[in-house]
């Protein structure tokens, strides 16, 4: 090792100068740092709040569409002319009565009737069982999110997925596949409980 060669007045400046703009740079990293960190925390925060305003967006949607359901309670959508097919509609006790809009040319007119109280609706549904292996059909008034959820559960049906569909009371149930007692029935308010 050869001597060792002193520091002069000006490099020692440079030096400090040096150490003073990285001290600088340091503290203005630190900053910046601060800064995310706090970023970070607010996004963490934002999603928590974000999930659980989703959750009570979805809990807000299902009970509207449950109050939109129940508003619907007492109708019934009627394909074709059900007297012709020796199903009684005790028309005492309808309310009104008008043929709905078709969504295509080829699609057959239904018609809706609406009834006094909910015993006449039912006592009528119960005979769509006469119409079994005719184009003539019954069904619920259903608001659109449970008619997705009850077309939803036919397909899970026709694919194996569960065991059994029904809607009753324009309330949809499904039967779970399994031993009896794995084979529960479950009451279906939305896609996603239809989607566990």
């Amino acid at each position: 090792m050869g001597p060792k060669k002193a520091i002069t007045a000006e490099e020692g400046d440079d030096i400090k100068k040096s150490l003073e703009f990285m001290t600088e740079e340091i503290s203005t990293i630190r900053k910046q740092q601060i800064t995310i960190l706090t970023l970070v925390e607010e996004v963490k925060t934002l999603r928590l709040q974000n999930a659980e305003k989703d959750k009570r967006v979805l809990l807000l949607e299902t009970k509207v569409a449950e109050l939109e359901q129940y508003t619907r309670l007492n109708y019934v959508i009627v394909v074709t002319f059900l007297k012709t097919k020796a199903v009684e509609v005790d028309s005492c006790n309808t309310e009104a009565c008008h043929l709905l809009s078709r969504r295509s040319n080829s699609e057959k007119q239904a018609v809706i009737i609406r009834f006094a109280n909910r015993k006449h609706k039912m006592a009528l549904i119960k005979q769509g069982k006469k119409l079994k292996g005719t184009n003539v059909y019954m069904n619920d008034h259903l608001t659109k999110q449970n008619a997705d959820i009850a077309r939803k559960a036919r397909y899970l049906k026709e694919e194996g997925k569960i065991q059994h569909t029904r809607t009753s009371n324009c309330k949809i149930y499904i039967k779970l596949k399994g031993t009896p007692e794995q084979a529960n029935v479950l009451h279906i308010r939305n896609m996603e409980e239809l989607d566990k």
